[in-house]
């Protein structure tokens, strides 16, 4: 089905700009570049901010192997509007606010309709440099160069194209500039804590390394109630931020001295801690700390 709000771009090649990372570990050059019209069950969106997330960077390092794909463009924390849309796109229709997302979810598979799992079945998280249906890429350099996707998303680019399986909808309300913060690192620490961990009231949570992913799932466990939050991280500058995001107490394993962290965690739990968490979200067995 298409959209009955159509743009005056849709279905055409459109020209923008874009930030191309060609050598891996060099800067990115800002560039003109085209972005096809999307595809069958693809949307074309325009970016309306994009943030910086470490997984760019790691990838922007890789000078070997299957993942060192270049010219590519990076960026997959973003919020847009919807351009146009591709055949047989029902969910999206143009002037949609939507946040493009690396991890695909059909809605279909078992795994995408449980809700202890978010890894679909269908679609594969196999870090393809392409469109995930037809292996092809939506950008081109003025040259006629093939430039690559990232994540699916790439939104290190005025405009992108994302399937409809790496899209979600979102109210135009949000300021886009904490809205492109949702679709990684705080969506999966505060997950982590709601749905993950499932953090209980008057809980005790460790939580191991205070990045981004880390202080948001801090920020999860506080608004579940959680009585002790510590945060185990070597660099101690982090902690005074770590308190805006309901963090009470600081573990630095370089000055526990003869301690081991899980000495010192037990000391300030008095051997009672509920759950440990990894700053990527996983749960570490907390029974090996209240030992």
């Amino acid at each position: 089905m298409e959209s009955n709000n159509k743009s005056e771009t849709a279905g055409k090649v459109l020209r923008c700009k874009a930030a191309i990372s060609r050598i891996p570990g060099e800067p990115l050059v800002i560039e003109d570049i085209e972005v096809d019209p999307p595809k069958a069950w693809e949307i074309r969106i325009k970016i309306l901010c994009t943030s910086l997330c470490h997984t760019d960077i790691t990838f922007w390092k890789m000078k070997a192997g299957p993942a060192a794909v270049f010219p590519r463009i990076f960026g997959h924390e973003a919020v847009g509007v919807v351009e146009s849309v591709g055949e047989h796109v029902e969910e999206f229709t143009a002037g949609d606010t939507v946040l493009p997302v690396f991890l695909p979810n059909c809605n279909e598979c078992s795994d995408c309709e449980s809700q202890k799992s978010n890894i679909c079945s269908i679609f594969e998280n196999n870090f393809s440099p392409e469109m995930p249906r037809d292996g092809t890429s939506r950008f081109k350099d003025m040259n006629g160069e093939i430039l690559h996707h990232f994540l699916w998303v790439s939104s290190f680019s005025e405009y992108t194209v994302v399937d409809v399986t790496h899209a979600v909808k979102i109210t135009p309300e949000i300021p886009v500039d904490k809205a492109c913060l949702l679709g990684c690192g705080v969506s999966t620490g505060i997950g982590a804590a709601w749905k993950v961990a499932d953090v209980e009231e008057g809980s005790t949570v460790a939580i191991f390394g205070l990045g981004p992913v880390g202080l948001a799932v801090a920020e999860g466990a506080r608004q579940r109630g959680a009585l002790k939050i510590i945060a185990v991280d070597l660099n101690p500058e982090k902690f005074d931020i770590g308190k805006k995001f309901g963090v009470t107490d600081f573990v630095n394993p370089e000055t526990c001295g003869e301690k081991s962290v899980s000495e010192v965690i037990k000391e300030l739990t008095n051997g009672v801690l509920t759950i440990a968490l990894s700053a990527s979200g996983c749960i570490i067995n907390a029974r090996s700390f209240s030992k």
